[in-house]
């Protein structure tokens, strides 16, 4: 028999929850809608701009924004709203989802090296060290230098780039854990390691870590986007914000919306992210533990 919660009771869950109240606050209000908007004109490109992202129109090429084009052409005469908006479908999907498995990772490894301790904790750390001796953008460019240019070899990279950030995080919540009551209980009651791990311990370190992926993110699309204008990310004609700025930065003064337009998109996307975290961090109240972490 399936018992269902009612949903007067999920309700007042629902208002509870962190990210709802980061909504409510001023700061995560403003930071969350831009940034619902910026997802869903990535997901709705094809149906809010009549114009092809690599649809070439060489005597319309250089037009200053107007009416039929708001953010105007670039030197082939693309629209530049549009490449910027299905732009946004790689910068943001690369980064979201490399951040995405380079946390699930980094909470596997730093949840098991913190718990078990001795040399499997020393190895993984050794390793993660070693990754962080070095800027994320170093680490990157080596990594797509071996992989090769365009967006798998980009993922990988920024995925390990972030990798070391979230496995000393996650170490740090779950040592401060493990000798907790509540894990000498679930000991006690015969419990396995995995299932003191993943069902007891884990959850409780999601907030400072999930807060810290959201951060992480925004350094990403920068990352993917310096990757881009090196010409080392989505390659042509594939669009991406730093692609853009990239084949703008040769036509500053005949088009400076050309890479004034993603540019923009790029710190306002990264400054809202940050906002939004922030707010999220305020909700959660882990500042203290993720700055001592």
């Amino acid at each position: 028999m399936t018992v269902t919660a009612p949903v007067s009771g999920l309700l007042p869950a629902l208002r509870r929850s962190a990210p709802v109240q980061a909504l409510a606050s001023w700061k995560g209000g403003v930071a969350g809608t831009f940034l619902i908007l910026v997802v869903l004109g990535a997901l709705f490109a094809p149906w809010l701009t009549p114009y092809g992202f690599d649809v070439q129109n060489l005597p319309g090429a250089f037009q200053a924004p107007n009416l039929s084009h708001p953010m105007g052409t670039d030197e082939f005469g693309r629209d530049v709203l549009t490449r910027i908006l299905y732009g946004a479908r790689t910068s943001l999907s690369v980064s979201a989802v490399a951040i995405a498995i380079s946390l699930f990772c980094g909470m596997v490894l730093g949840a098991s090296a913190g718990y078990f301790g001795g040399r499997f904790d020393r190895a993984v750390m050794v390793v993660v060290d070693l990754t962080w001796a070095f800027p994320e953008i170093l680490v990157a460019l080596m990594l797509v230098a071996i992989i090769g240019p365009g967006t798998t070899g980009t993922l990988v990279a920024i995925c390990v780039a972030y990798l070391a950030q979230f496995t000393r995080l996650t170490r740090a919540q779950v040592m401060a854990l493990k000798s907790e009551t509540f894990v000498e209980a679930a000991r006690g009651m015969g419990a396995s390691n995995a299932a003191i791990l993943f069902r007891h311990l884990l959850p409780n370190c999601l907030g400072p870590v999930l807060v810290a992926g959201m951060l992480a993110t925004g350094d990403a699309i920068i990352l993917e986007a310096t990757l881009g204008f090196f010409g080392l990310g989505a390659q042509p004609p594939t669009p991406s914000w730093g692609g853009m700025m990239s084949s703008g930065s040769g036509l500053l003064f005949k088009g400076p919306w050309i890479i004034m337009f993603p540019g923009l998109c790029i710190a306002l996307t990264v400054v809202a992210i940050n906002m939004f975290g922030d707010a999220l961090l305020h909700k959660l109240d882990v500042r203290e533990r993720v700055r001592t972490a």
